[in-house]
């Protein structure tokens, strides 16, 4: 994972400078708009660089759960700077509608074509390691690319047959809004994730009907799943189960999380057992009373 990242940022990066170059010698708004694209996916492959590096670290005392979020946070603000690129595109675009300017469609086509090959190679290294949230955008920028870039050669193709200069606007206008949707999705699973949201694909009353469903379970309260990276979750609950010894509701704790493996993919858990269906931390009162009693006229019997 890390080799294909390493080769995609040295990439990316040589295209950004020539695309950039090429962009301002042939006066394309749209080559310009793709070097920011571009810009925007080295950037997107470092902060991926940084996260997987983070997420390989151990746990430690301070950070309990390691530094899975690394990645999401680092997901999360290079889709907030695309956002930003995109606005900028956007105003250069409508402000070039208003004040033509003639482009050199040959440098763009030459140009184009270069990042065509370069990001789908690109992109088709990282689907294959694309199941991680901070990986799969760094892959949804380089599709992006791959089309825009698509876009770019035809654009300049039109605009050599038929001299049409706003083509040059209105395709960097295309590429803005593609920016745009590819992020904002990313800023709703990642900010999900920070949040605390539950995970994406699980149901949480469906979680719920499946503990329940487990013999042994009376009553499941205080539900909470939520990710702690992009595909590891966690979930703590409360459930109420029949006043028996722990050898025999270790059986039924065994069967929960065997249910949650199996079907849900958490791995891990938090599960707190009681016996004593109460309301509130008052409501409790009297059942603990009961229960003293009781433990009094079994002359402590542990329960």
């Amino acid at each position: 994972m890390q080799r294909v990242l390493r080769l995609s940022l040295i990439a990316t990066i040589a295209y950004v400078v020539l695309t950039l170059a090429a962009g301002l010698r042939a006066h394309s708004l749209a080559l310009v708009s793709e070097a920011g694209h571009n810009a925007s996916d080295a950037l997107a492959i470092v902060l991926s660089f940084v996260a997987v590096w983070f997420q390989t670290r151990p746990p430690t005392d301070q950070k309990t759960f390691g530094y899975q979020r690394a990645g999401v946070l680092a997901a999360f603000l290079n889709a907030l700077t695309l956002i930003v690129i995109s606005g900028w595109i956007t105003l250069e675009a409508i402000h070039r509608f208003g004040s033509p300017t003639p482009v050199q469609p040959r440098i763009m086509m030459f140009v184009a074509a270069a990042g065509v090959l370069m990001n789908g190679l690109i992109a088709a290294m990282l689907w294959r390691v694309s199941h991680d949230v901070n990986i799969r955008s760094v892959f949804i920028h380089m599709l992006g690319d791959t089309l825009s870039t698509a876009a770019v050669i035809v654009g300049g193709l039109v605009i050599l047959l038929t001299g049409r200069t706003w083509i040059d606007p209105a395709l960097s206008l295309a590429i803005a809004a593609l920016i745009l949707w590819s992020s904002l999705s990313i800023v709703r699973e990642t900010l999900n994730i920070l949040l605390e949201g539950t995970p994406r694909g699980l149901s949480l009353v469906e979680i719920r009907t499946t503990l329940a469903d487990v013999v042994g379970v009376e009553d499941v309260h205080d539900l909470h799943v939520w990710s702690l990276g992009s595909n590891s979750h966690a979930l703590s609950s409360h459930i109420t189960i029949a006043d028996i010894p722990p050898s025999e509701s270790n059986l039924i704790l065994e069967r929960i999380n065997v249910v949650l493996r199996e079907r849900f993919r958490i791995y891990h858990t938090t599960l707190q057992f009681e016996h004593v269906v109460c309301e509130t931390a008052h409501g409790c009162l009297v059942a603990v009373e009961e229960v003293q009693a009781h433990h009094h006229h079994h002359h402590g019997h542990a329960h």
